[in-house]
């Protein structure tokens, strides 16, 4: 067995994801105690341009056409030889779609242990997970042979996971992929009609605590006095009270707002990634526990109801 840790590198339409950064910034710091290499594993078609600010010591790149987009089964089929073929210490996907699908497949195929929901590593090599709903950090040694980890945002910055140096590439041969019974089709892309909320400099945003529909008028009105936009979390969206266009997350958009005001979000992983580049979040939630908590820079667990109206009018009498 190698002491290496290896990354599934995630990129989508030609860019790669933030949460790929944030692996190899976790891969760096697990790779302290193991004493193995950091090896980025970048799966495409015509996508060795990807690898140009990676921060690994090593590129494995697999090239071929069934490669190019996202697919489940051709993913599988190629990790699965390489990981059987290297024996990595342990191997690190995204805690997203796309990773969860490879990592609870590889462990059925091959029989590996995963670690999920991973935020973090010690010094001494132990993960560090949220259980919970991100209530709970969790810790506990890695499992062997090979450990199978997910990893949410949160631990690490993206700009950690990245380099000015490019790193060698080394070119991988692919397995016979030539009769997958999934293949990508097409991207339906949502409407872009709407205001587009990763340029706001200040954001007002809301979550499951909002309650209901008419609550967001709450939301709005403050918005109106501050002059920014009203987004949302995926419940939000889900339940149909907001647009597509508005949802913050990773299968939202990622914002950088100076300020992030956070009603009633409770701070799940998929949402965190959304906002981790904010420059201020302020987080407005009557439960004390919620991760939220964990990120945010002010933070109060007054009721919103009372509080917004009261906030609104100041902000109006302030200008």
């Amino acid at each position: 067995m190698s002491q290496d840790i290896f990354v599934v590198i995630e990129h989508l339409q030609g860019q790669v994801s933030d949460t790929s950064y944030v692996m190899l910034a976790g891969a760096r710091q697990l790779s302290k105690s193991t004493g193995g290499n950091v090896n980025a594993v970048l799966l495409g078609h015509n996508a060795q341009g990807l690898a140009g600010n990676l921060a690994t010591d090593k590129v494995l790149y697999m090239d071929h056409p069934a490669l190019a987009e996202f697919t489940s089964e051709a993913y599988k089929t190629a990790l699965a030889g390489l990981i059987q073929e290297h024996s990595p210490r342990a191997v690190i996907f995204g805690h997203t779609s796309i990773g969860m699908d490879i990592a609870s497949g590889l462990s059925a195929k091959l029989g590996l242990p995963v670690v999920g929901s991973c935020r973090n590593f010690t010094a001494e090599g132990k993960y560090v997970s949220q259980i919970c709903g991100g209530k709970i950090m969790a810790e506990g040694e890695l499992p062997g042979p090979t450990a199978l980890v997910t990893m949410v945002p949160g631990g690490y910055k993206s700009e950690e996971g990245q380099s000015s140096q490019p790193p060698s590439v080394t070119t991988v041969s692919a397995p016979a992929l030539e009769s997958l019974r999934v293949v990508l089709k097409q991207y339906i892309q949502p409407d872009t009609s709407d205001v587009d909320i990763t340029k706001e400099n200040f954001l007002v945003s809301v979550g499951r605590g909002i309650q209901n529909k008419d609550n967001i008028e709450l939301a709005n009105e403050l918005a109106g006095a501050l002059g920014c936009a009203v987004s949302a979390s995926r419940p939000v969206v889900d339940q149909g009270w907001m647009p597509t266009t508005r949802l913050v997350g990773k299968s939202g958009k990622r914002v950088k707002p100076k300020i992030y005001l956070a009603l009633g979000i409770s701070g799940a992983p998929e949402h965190v990634e959304g906002i981790a580049d904010s420059g201020a979040i302020i987080a407005i939630n009557t439960d004390q526990n919620a991760p939220i908590f964990n990120i945010a820079k002010y933070g109060t667990t007054l009721d919103m109801f009372d509080l917004l109206p009261v906030l609104t009018e100041k902000v109006k009498a302030a200008k």
